[in-house]
């Protein structure tokens, strides 16, 4: 017999569960059809630092230039630390007036952001930068988040966990009923990542940040596992 196996890989960045729709499968005689959930736990290989920029003066030209002073700052603080500025990016820049609340609205003045985005693949710079970037008060808000680029391999030992689960269960059914597990003929494959969302920190931190004799917040804990799981339907022919 030979093997029909159908995978499909969906990567889903939500910290909940979200439903899956699986292919229908017409049961055949002398099969058993199993499903299984298997999940793999490592270790981030990225940590990202997100930056929300945020200045409003009574004229767009004034706000654009504080707003571009603050993010010429991050240069210096990345430049200050060894780090090519490439590895930040900046997502948007929009200029939006702001009106008072009178029936005739009339502008009092302008707001500039944009948002700067930085991976870093060595955590022993997070502890300075965030320091670094709270004394320079240049964000309204800063986000520390640690992310799995390389998911490759977590994936694979998350679906070999989840077909082994499938596997145990065919085996125990057919071992109940008095038969022998045969060939996969069937195999489908969902795996989604589970990541934690992390709480903003607000500029306002910055004045009451430790001194210098006190670690980072991050400094001697270990960053959160990203769990990867996987789930497995599996069509064994039975003997």
């Amino acid at each position: 017999m030979k093997f029909a196996i159908v995978l499909s890989s969906i990567l889903v960045f939500l910290v909940e569960a979200v439903a899956q729709e699986h292919p229908a499968v017409t049961a055949q005689p002398n099969t058993v059809y199993v499903g299984a959930d298997g999940k793999f736990e490592a270790a981030p290989d990225t940590a990202q630092i997100q930056m929300n920029i945020s200045v409003q003066d009574e004229s767009p030209q004034t706000a654009y230039q504080r707003a571009s002073k603050n993010v010429d700052q991050v240069r210096q603080v990345l430049r200050a630390n060894g780090l090519d500025t490439k590895l930040a990016t900046v997502g948007f820049f929009s200029v939006q007036p702001l009106y008072d609340s009178k029936p005739k609205q009339h502008v009092i003045g302008y707001r500039v952001t944009t948002d700067v985005m930085l991976k870093l693949k060595d955590f022993s710079k997070i502890g300075p930068i965030t320091e670094q970037l709270a004394d320079a008060n240049v964000s309204e808000t800063q986000t520390l988040n640690y992310i799995l680029e390389n998911m490759d391999e977590a994936k694979n030992h998350a679906v070999e966990d989840a077909y082994r689960r499938a596997r145990n269960s065919a085996e125990t059914l057919a071992r109940a009923s008095g038969r022998t597990l045969g060939d996969l003929s069937y195999a489908s494959v969902d795996t989604f990542e589970n990541r934690p969302v992390m709480p903003r920190m607000a500029r306002a931190m910055a004045a009451v940040a430790p001194n210098a004799a006190a670690p980072a917040p991050t400094e001697e804990f270990t960053p959160q596992n990203v769990t990867v799981t996987a789930h497995v339907n599996a069509v064994f022919s039975l003997r």
